[in-house]
């Protein structure tokens, strides 16, 4: 069987129902944006909403792939140091996660913070998930609330670490000098691509004339200009202020955009295996792109946030006090928390973005601030 066809599963075969259905009504073709929403987020079916195990340390758990919290609680204490100082210059006593996964990073923070946070709310399509971090966070139960969609208004510290990859992106591709933008079609009982000829651009020229394809990240840029919009409704409300620490893996324009990068960052995670197929076994397995965290930057600064912060994973968790604490730590804890800034691990690809309503200096970034390079 074509590994693109219709499944004997019938969670999948739903998910590939609907998915069929939307490409009719579109008029036969979808753009990849709109198929990636419904891979990952199509309520009860897609990657995110269905009851499948996602996060753990390996494949024999069924998971797919392993964050920095589920890897090492350094991770969480960590960035506890700067979410605490967060907290303490914009005035608040609230902190929001985006996309909380198996829940582990909010219990490393909450347990970390203590009486420093009154309220942790996690904004989260996924009902499986939702359940998942209930149980983890049972301690924390009086200070912990779900909600589905920002408010109209925000103050306190946002936290969303491996949010933004898994936010839908467009494909453009350039074949022969020409710009197409490359979508699913449903033909012969199978997904396929299909490219049409688009006047959308990269943000930046791609030089050279060879086939190219990358990814623009509309829906990324679009969260965070929300996020300034509620957390300045916030600041006018109460006159407390907002700050967010978007940690991700992800490069500056310059590096996004490289000539040499012709083949996109597209990528998919399935039992801790890693493949360039998104149309193949969808729903069961993680679709991602890298993030152009420049143009995450530009959109935030454009909507009225000031950047304070960009650097990479291993200089932000040194400068926030990782280190000190694993002198005395056991030789597995260490060598699990030396993942989170080793160079070929996580220290140098995973990135981290702080915005705020108002100018300051996290701790964060005192030593290998990046921000001029996006």
């Amino acid at each position: 069987m074509n590994s693109h066809q219709l499944s004997n599963d019938p969670g999948q075969q739903a998910l590939y129902t609907l998915i069929q259905r939307s490409i009719d009504k579109a008029g036969g073709w979808l753009g990849f944006d709109r198929f990636m929403a419904l891979a990952l987020y199509a309520p009860g079916m897609g990657y995110y909403a269905n009851s499948l195990r996602k996060f753990g340390l390996s494949p024999e758990s069924g998971s797919d792939f392993a964050t920095a919290p589920e890897m090492s609680k350094h991770f969480g204490r960590t960035l506890a140091h700067q979410v605490a100082e967060a907290l303490e210059t914009t005035g608040t006593d609230q902190v929001w996660e985006f996309g909380a996964g198996s829940g582990a990073l909010a219990l490393q923070l909450l347990d970390t913070l203590g009486d420093r946070v009154k309220r942790y709310t996690i904004v989260d399509l996924s009902g499986s998930l939702r359940a998942r971090q209930q149980e983890t966070l049972k301690t924390h139960a009086h200070k912990v609330q779900w909600v589905d969609a920002l408010p109209e208004q925000l103050s306190g510290v946002v936290v969303g670490n491996e949010v933004l990859d898994a936010m839908p992106v467009q494909l453009l591709v350039r074949k022969s000098g020409v710009w197409h933008e490359r979508g699913v079609t449903w033909h012969a009982d199978a997904l396929q691509w299909a490219d049409r000829v688009t006047d959308l651009r990269p943000p930046v020229e791609i030089p050279g004339d060879h086939d190219y394809l990358t990814e623009i990240h509309n829906q990324a840029e679009a969260f965070v200009a929300t996020l300034a919009d509620r957390f300045q409704a916030g600041e006018t409300a109460t006159g407390q202020g907002g700050a967010a620490f978007l940690i991700d893996y992800g490069f500056p324009e310059s590096e996004y955009f490289h000539p040499q990068r012709s083949m996109g960052t597209l990528m998919c995670h399935q039992l801790h295996k890693a493949d360039a197929d998104p149309l193949a076994d969808v729903g069961r397995k993680d679709i991602t792109a890298h993030v152009n965290f420049t143009g995450v930057a530009l959109a935030a600064q454009d909507a009225g946030l000031h950047v304070l912060g960009y650097t990479t994973q291993a200089h932000f968790l040194i400068n926030c006090g990782l280190l000190p604490p694993l002198v005395d730590a056991p030789l597995d804890e260490k060598s699990m928390a030396q993942k989170l800034i080793t160079e070929h691990e996580m220290g140098e690809l995973f990135k981290v973005l702080a915005l705020g309503t108002a100018e300051w200096e996290p701790l964060g970034f005192a030593q290998g601030d990046r921000s001029h390079t996006l």
